[in-house]
């Protein structure tokens, strides 16, 4: 079975940085398209970055545009978020996914796998 395991996130003051990683088992991991979303609470699963399995593509919300960086490991099978100059609207649970296909897509529902999150709380 599939496994995605978050890690990394956590309480952090406006205008600092984490950094996310997720671990993939069990799946041929340079055949994926790799993303992160987010859910904010009483919020909607948003799209928040996705990076092709050559890393040669990639996608970003725009409101993380500049401050957010994916960037993967094929050889560890991990995927990565930096995230910088966070914001409070920035907290939510932050969750991997994994993408069979040949291009980045942006939509969560072609993400056939996917890990349990980890919070990321920014305070103001």
């Amino acid at each position: 079975q599939v496994q995605l395991v978050e890690s990394g996130g956590g309480l952090v003051q406006a205008g600092g940085s984490l950094r996310l990683s997720c671990a993939a088992s069990r799946l041929t991991f340079s055949s994926y398209v790799m993303g992160w979303f987010r859910q904010a609470l009483g919020k909607e699963r948003e799209f928040v970055a996705a990076m092709s399995w050559s890393g040669g593509s990639t996608a970003y919300l725009d409101s993380v545009k500049g401050r957010f960086t994916i960037s993967r490991d094929n050889g560890k099978n991990t995927v990565y978020l930096q995230m910088n100059s966070l914001k409070p609207e920035d907290t939510a649970v932050y969750y991997c996914a994994a993408d069979r296909s040949s291009r980045v897509r942006i939509s969560g529902t072609m993400y056939e796998h996917w890990g349990q999150g980890t919070q990321v709380t920014v305070s103001s």
